[in-house]
């Protein structure tokens, strides 16, 4: 906001806001800073109006601030009212300061909305039309009026940050429902025979075997113990699954499966299909082997001659 100057005085004008409803009010609000004990007039005092179409409706005492090193600030108020729509130019502000000299503020406009009028309907007190349009931008600050497009931006981008870390990142899409996920064991089982059905080896895809192979297994561990083994190395997998009760007979199939898959990515190794066909079978025996037990369903006979027991 520009603001006018003449010696050492300054005067600076702003509203409270700057779209208004017809028949509303809001404060102008002036701020002259000057030297200590220098005179100073308002000649808006004298007069009712600011514009043709914006009258004064109250003008308060001035009210003085120090600000220190031989200044202070003037803070003067006036209340503004329009009865016509429109937008109206109020003009640099006048204030007489010293002996002679003159202090302009910076110009303002100020936008009137008009009451919008239902002819058919019953009428009403104009104090109780509360839901006129652009009521709300009474109270609601300039600089978030003026700038509604920065906030609509922000807006969005929150939106599309809330979305990625919610769904984006995580593979997932909003509002698509999610087929249900088959349990550990059987998913297991089920891409196995998937890969068997490929015959990747057989056509000296030994690599792409050796990888998925190891990516169902680590996978499989990953849900069924609750270890992140889709990260982990082959030695980390080892250490770690070491002293699990649940592995221990098969943990050695295991890590000959890791030590030949590695061999065949990173060496590029060929291996036999003997081989190969023992790493599927031992694939095969470690899943069976860490299947959970599931404990068996009482039978309707049992339920009742358990209750008959307690009855007893």
């Amino acid at each position: 906001m520009s603001v006018a100057q003449a010696g050492e005085a300054f005067l600076k004008a702003r509203l409270d806001s700057t779209v208004l409803l017809m028949g509303k009010t809001t404060w102008l609000h002036l701020e002259l800073v000057a030297d200590k004990g220098v005179t100073y007039i308002f000649p808006n005092d004298q007069i009712d109006t600011l514009h043709s179409m914006v009258e004064i409706v109250e003008r308060p005492a001035a009210k003085k601030v120090d600000l220190g090193n031989n200044r202070v600030q003037v803070n003067k108020d006036y209340l503004i009212q329009s009865f016509d729509s429109g937008l109206w130019a109020i003009k640099p502000i006048l204030c007489l300061v010293g002996e002679g000299d003159s202090v302009f503020s910076n110009a303002l406009s100020l936008k009137v909305i008009p009451v919008q009028v239902d002819e058919k309907g019953d009428i009403k007190d104009y104090a109780a039309v509360e839901d006129a349009p652009g009521k709300f931008l009474d109270w609601v600050p300039d600089f978030i009026v003026d700038l509604w497009w920065l906030w609509l931006i922000l807006l969005i981008v929150a939106a599309l940050a809330y979305a990625y870390f919610k769904w984006w990142r995580k593979g997932k899409l909003p509002f698509v429902h999610e087929k249900k996920r088959l349990p550990p064991y059987e998913e297991a089982m089920q891409r196995l025979a998937t890969l068997k059905e490929e015959q990747l080896w057989q056509q000296g895809m030994e690599k792409e075997y050796y990888t998925s192979l190891t990516d169902i297994l680590r996978e499989y561990i990953d849900r069924r113990f609750g270890i992140n083994a889709v990260e982990m190395t082959t030695t980390q997998i080892k250490e770690t699954l070491v002293n699990n009760k649940e592995t221990r007979a098969v943990n050695e199939q295991l890590n000959e499966i890791l030590e030949i898959a590695d061999f065949v990515k990173f060496a590029n190794q060929h291996p036999l299909a003997d081989d190969n066909e023992r790493s599927f079978q031992r694939a095969i025996n470690f899943v069976e082997h860490t299947r959970p037990i599931e404990a068996p369903e009482s039978t309707d006979q049992e339920q009742k001659a358990a209750g008959e027991g307690e009855g007893k």
